[in-house]
C-alpha cells in the first residue's frame, strides 16, 4: 500500500492523444452508442457518421458479403479501424524498399484493428459469408484517393 499526498492531480486524459485503435473499440464496445444509426445497404457498403469533433470522426459502417471499397488511401489523414463484428478482409498494396511490388491480405475478425496513416493505400472487403459491421475513426478528414494496383510498379493512383 502506499500514500498518496494531498497536492496530487488528476489530469483528465486528452482524448485526442488516445491512440485512434483505443478509440475505436471504445465505440465499437459501445453499442448503445451507434446501435440505432446500423443500416443494411443492399447496393452499397452503408456508413453513417456516429461523433465528430474538430480534431477527429467516428463513423459506422456495415458491409454486406461481397460489399467493398476501392483501393484508396486517405490522403493526408491518419486513424484506424475496428471490426465490430462479421470478417473483413484488408488487402494492402505497397512498394518495398528494394522496388518490389508487395500485396498484403489480412484476414479480419470482431475485436481485431488495423491502423492506417498518410499514404497508406488498402482494400477493405466483406469475404465472409454474412453481414460484418466496423468502426472507423478518422483524423485529418476522410478523403479517399482511388489507385490500381500494377504488378510492376505498386500503386498508381487514378
Amino acid at each position: 500500500m502506499f500514500a498518496v499526498p494531498d497536492n496530487t492531480l488528476v489530469t483528465t486524459e486528452n482524448p485526442v492523444q488516445r491512440h485512434p485503435v483505443r478509440v475505436a473499440l471504445e465505440f465499437a464496445a459501445d453499442r448503445d452508442r451507434w446501435r440505432g444509426l446500423l443500416r443494411y445497404d443492399p447496393d452499397e457498403r452503408f456508413s453513417a457518421l456516429v461523433s465528430s469533433d474538430e480534431q477527429q470522426e467516428i463513423w459506422l459502417m456495415s458491409w454486406l458479403p461481397g460489399q467493398h471499397t476501392d483501393l484508396h488511401d486517405h490522403a493526408h489523414s491518419s486513424g484506424a479501424f475496428t471490426v465490430v463484428s462479421g470478417l473483413l478482409t484488408e488487402t494492402v498494396g505497397r512498394r518495398a524498399p528494394d522496388g518490389r511490388v508487395v500485396t498484403e491480405v489480412h484476414s479480419l475478425t470482431a475485436g481485431q484493428s488495423r491502423v492506417f496513416g498518410p499514404g497508406y493505400v488498402h482494400q477493405v472487403r466483406n469475404d465472409g459469408p454474412d453481414p460484418a459491421i466496423s468502426v472507423h475513426v478518422y483524423r485529418g478528414g476522410r478523403e479517399m484517393r482511388t489507385y490500381d494496383l500494377d504488378p510492376l510498379t505498386g500503386p498508381v493512383a487514378r
